[in-house]
């Protein structure tokens, strides 16, 4: 039962994605390795799931494991400076055949239907062509990378049109140049411009680290572009990947990508649990922070009271209906978490005393221990001072060591202004915490 309990729970905290994801354009970029170690069979399978939900999906591989196969197999150098591979013309027919080979076994995947299976009455149209036009790269560091090019161009409309018919667009790691040449583009490269170009709402690269590390090793859940460009300036070693890919990430998130996110491509089922989790598995790059403190509306009744209804069960808040509610929401503050309603506070004026009541504290469970507590309170406290109040108060019967955590000392009902006096509810009992500001 406890399983089936866990289930529905999380189904119904996924639907707001579910339902949010639908129509959404998301660039979803990976190595070649990914398809080399077998791994692209479970991707598939969460891809299937995402085109069965309504998103719009291009896909971008890489071919590197591939081509330095085949160029070790002939016995040709593999040269590359500062990460790009120096691609002559041995190296471009290693590019253009490990490309092609790739493309068709990611192809072959997505078309499986096997019974049983998460593919099963799969339904999948792959479409790839001549998407990106490319130019030569030119001389780098005093060395001609020759074959080696950068995206020029993404044909946008292109890929629209396939998209509206529900086909997966795939990219691979080649461009053409209007001349006809051939030319070798790097993966991250082709799916930030098409990311861009497609003003794509997600772009997600999967990676063989987890994120990006912080300084105690731990995994960053959330960036915004300055804190990512900070990381990058002031990180004495970072992956590999990491270093690839999350300037692509910032790149994407300054010219209009909503979302990028990092995340390892060995977790199974990573991609699900980044998208459709609060806390995700990786890390996410906003180009703005997802928290927003503002004054509630009438629109956030019902994220409120969702907040507050179950701490009213539970006796920790005083029971308020909907219409009581609807009438006070301007007293009220709510934390904005990516969309979602993840704290509020009010404040009752008391003029005459020049006091304020600090009231229906709530922060959700899922946001818990991310310090929206203390934003609620900073932000309550701040607009208490100008408003000229003097103190401020609570009532609580669970929280009081949080709140003298926080400068709050004991006091008494005796203290409270005196129409609050009046309806002070001895039966509850609630301690009466106040505080100076």
């Amino acid at each position: 039962m406890k399983d089936t309990a866990d289930f529905v729970h999380w189904f119904r905290s996924a639907a707001p994605y579910i339902h949010g994801f639908r129509g959404k354009t998301f660039v979803i970029a990976f190595g070649g390795e990914l398809v080399a170690d077998g791994g692209f069979v479970q991707l598939a399978h969460d891809v299937n799931l995402l085109n069965s939900l309504g998103v719009r999906l291009v896909l971008v591989h890489g071919v590197r494991p591939q081509v330095e196969a085949r160029l070790t197999e002939s016995g040709t150098a593999i040269r590359y400076v500062n990460g790009l591979r120096v691609t002559d013309d041995t190296a471009l027919a290693c590019v253009k055949e490990a490309a092609g080979t790739v493309r068709v076994e990611i192809e072959a995947l997505l078309s499986l239907g096997l019974a049983n299976t998460p593919m099963a009455g799969a339904d999948i149209r792959v479409a790839s062509g001549n998407f990106v036009t490319a130019q030569p790269l030119g001389v780098r560091d005093g060395t001609d990378l020759l074959h080696t090019g950068e995206v020029r161009k993404i044909d946008a409309a292109a890929i629209r049109r396939r998209l509206d018919q529900h086909d997966i667009v795939l990219l691979s790691p080649i461009g053409y140049s209007p001349t006809g040449e051939i030319f070798n583009l790097s993966l991250e490269d082709v799916a930030t411009q098409a990311a861009v170009e497609l003003a794509a709402d997600k772009l997600i690269f999967l990676m063989d680290t987890e994120g990006v590390p912080d300084k105690g090793r731990a995994i960053h859940n959330a960036l915004t572009v300055n804190e990512a460009r900070q990381v990058l300036e002031k990180a004495k070693k970072l992956p590999e990947d990491v270093t690839y890919y999350l300037p692509c990430a910032i790149a994407a998130c300054t010219q209009g990508v909503k979302r990028a996110h990092l995340i390892s491509r060995h977790r199974d089922g990573a991609l699900l649990s980044e998208l459709f989790t609060r806390e995700g598995v990786g890390t996410l790059v906003t180009p703005a922070p997802l928290e927003t403190l503002r004054a509630a509306t009438i629109d956030d009744v019902g994220g409120i009271l969702g907040l507050i209804e179950p701490l009213e069960r539970e006796g920790i808040l005083v029971r308020r209906s909907r219409e009581l509610l609807e009438m006070e929401v301007e007293r009220f503050l709510v934390l904005e978490s990516d969309g979602v309603i993840a704290g509020c506070a009010a404040l009752y004026p008391f003029p005459e005393e020049k006091a304020a009541e600090l009231a229906c504290l709530a922060v959700s469970r899922d946001f818990r221990g991310r310090g929206f507590g203390d934003l609620l309170l900073g932000e309550a406290e701040k607009r208490g001072k100008k408003a000229g109040f003097k103190q401020l108060f609570v009532l609580t019967t669970r929280t009081e060591h949080w709140f003298e955590e926080r400068g709050f000392v004991d006091s008494t009902p005796d203290h409270l202004p005196k129409s609050k006096q009046a309806l002070y509810n001895y039966k509850r009992k609630s301690k009466v915490l106040q505080k100076t500001l």
